[in-house]
This record gives structure tokens, C-alpha cells and sequence, in this order.
């Protein structure tokens, strides 16, 4: 079964501000209407001219998780280089204990190099640094006692507590395109979480990824994988399509080393929208994040009464 989430709008475009209240209530209605998650965006800082203001993924998820009760929140996905992994863990597994152990941890490498210099982070060691981060972050979520010296990091006999809720840890999902990547998320991670990719595109990845794991000795059906769907439900195909490519083209980024492109987005009447996420569902993928168009509450509202029911019966 494929579970359906929403991201959250706390990454906006550069002549917006987030809007904290609008997103208590997106939060609290994606509940009531049954959405499986939510997913913040993460970045430090993004842009010079324009610049795109964000919220801390892992602050606005805490707070969502004091305003709500059921729904999962993740993090879609947090540059985990750019982080101190002992404050990281502190942090993130206080989201975990706040939100009663519903946190799913997205985690990535990064890419955009400004932000790891202003950080104090070198970006050509941005591989190496995250599965550092990784295996910090765990050890101290899942050991009594952490003791290590890397870097300039030194844990002697470290003890983290509370522990998180979730055991023996979050769930942890790490995304990424290259073939490096894939086998990280075979060899380390509890799944895979992409962004734009067509089913066609996710599917051969996913093969990638579960060959990668039975080549470490490990169940590839023990692995989840997660898609991000920009999507706009309208009238029609040709109604939707040269809103939803300027949203694309104007707002967001796809990698060019990777597969994703604004291609893939779910655009059209209800009908049409539920015929291109039924190629989601059938590529396998275990989970969709979706991305309303704008974040509007009615496109909200029709994702949730309308095109979800035909897809989860």
C-alpha cells in the first residue's frame, strides 16, 4: 500500500515570508483529512538575489508536533553536514519525544556549496562528513555510552538522554540520485527519498537500490522508498499545465546529475490527476509526497475527497 503525504510550506519564494499561522491550520487540517505525513524543507540559507526565506525544518516540525497528534513528520530532507551531529541529535531527537515518536528522518549529503562555506563546512568532504554525521547521530540515540574521536569531534563516554521515542531509533530515509548514494541508502539507511522523478525514473533507481542490498547481505524488502510530486488538480490538462510550469521553472530546482525533472509534475482534472499517480502507486514506491500547487488549501481539500479515496481503496 502506498501512504500519501504533504509538504509543508515552510520554504517559500523569494518575494514571500512563511506564514506561521497558515501553517498551524495546513498542519491540522492534513490530520483531519488523513494524510499519512508531513514534510518540512531544509536549508540554511538558499539564494543571493533573489534569496528564498526558509524556516528550520526541525523547529516549525516541533512545533506542528505540539499542534497536532497522529500525523508523521519528516523532515524532506535535512542537510545533515551542515549540522553538528551531537547538537543534531539533541534537536532531532527532541522532535522524536515531542511529537511522541512520529518523526521520519530525511537526510542528505547537500549540494549547494555556498551554504556549506558559510557554515564552516568543507563541501568537497560533504560525502565522507555526512556518514560521520549518520553514524554519530545513531550511536548516540541507540548506545548507553559513545566514545569516539573524529575530526575535531571528541565523545568520551558520551551519554545522550531521553532517548528518542522511537525505537531502536527514527526511521531513517536518505536522499540522492548518484549510484554512491544508492548504495548508501542499501547499505545505511531504512529507505529512499527522491524529489521529481517519473515513475519510469524511481523505478529504475529502486532496482538499483535493491540490488545494492542483496549485494550487502541485507532484505531489500526491509527498505521503503519515498517520491516528492509537485501537483495541480484543475479543470483540465491544458488548464493546469503553463501554471504549474511556471511554478516549476520560477520556484524550484531539479538536479542536473539526476533524473528529476518538472516533467514528472501531476497535473490536470481529478481524473487524469488519479491516472498519473496510479503510475506512482504501480512503480512500487511505498510512500508520495505530494506538493500542492502553491500549497493552496483548496488544492488540499480536492487531493484529500477526491483523488486520494480512487488511489487508497
Amino acid at each position: 500500500m502506498t501512504h500519501f503525504g504533504l509538504a509543508i510550506q515552510n520554504f517559500v519564494g523569494p518575494t514571500a515570508t512563511p506564514d506561521i499561522d497558515e501553517l498551524y491550520r495546513y498542519s491540522t487540517r492534513a490530520e483531519e483529512l488523513g494524510f499519512e505525513s508531513l514534510w518540512a524543507w531544509d536549508h540554511v540559507i538558499l539564494g543571493v538575489e533573489p534569496a528564498f526565506p526558509i524556516l528550520d525544518a526541525v523547529g516549525t516540525l516541533t512545533a506542528i508536533a505540539a499542534r497536532t497528534s497522529r500525523i508523521k513528520l519528516g523532515t524532506g530532507v535535512l542537510v545533515l553536514p551542515l549540522r553538528n551531529p551531537t547538537v543534531a541529535a539533541k534537536a532531532i531527537g527532541t522532535l522524536d519525544v515531542i511529537s511522541g515518536g512520529r518523526l521520519i528522518l530525511g537526510v542528505a549529503a547537500g549540494w549547494y556549496a555556498r551554504e556549506f562555506d558559510a557554515v564552516g563546512v568543507p563541501f568537497r568532504q560533504r560525502g565522507r562528513l555526512f556518514e560521520r554525521n549518520l553514524d554519530i547521530l545513531t550511536r548516540l540515540w541507540t548506545e548507553d555510552r559513545v566514545t569516539l574521536q573524529a575530526d575535531e569531534l571528541n565523545l568520551r563516554e558520551a551519554v545522550m538522554r531521553p532517548r528518542p521515542v522511537q525505537r531502536p531509533r527514527p526511521p531513517i530515509l536518505i536522499g540522492g540520485y548518484v549510484d554512491a548514494v544508492l548504495r548508501r541508502v542499501a547499505t545505511r539507511a531504512d529507505g529512499w527519498l527522491t524529489y521529481f522523478y517519473t515513475p519510469e525514473s524511481y523505478a529504475k533507481s529502486w532496482q538499483k537500490i535493491q540490488a545494492f542490498a542483496r549485494e550487502a547481505g541485507r532484505d531489500p524488502a526491509a527498505l521503503t522508498g519515498t517520491n516528492q510530486l509537485a501537483i495541480l488538480v484543475g479543470r483540465s490538462r491544458a488548464e493546469t499545465e503553463e501554471p504549474m510550469r511556471h511554478w516549476l521553472q520560477t520556484e524550484w530546482d531539479v538536479a542536473a546529475w539526476s533524473e528529476s525533472t518538472i516533467e514528472h509534475a501531476i497535473r490536470g482534472s481529478v481524473s487524469e490527476c488519479i491516472a498519473q499517480l496510479r503510475a506512482h502507486v504501480a512503480s512500487g514506491v511505498h510512500r508520495l509526497i505530494l506538493i500542492p500547487y502553491r500549497y493552496q488549501p483548496e488544492q488540499v481539500e480536492i487531493i484529500a475527497k477526491e483523488i486520494l479515496p480512487a488511489l487508497t481503496r
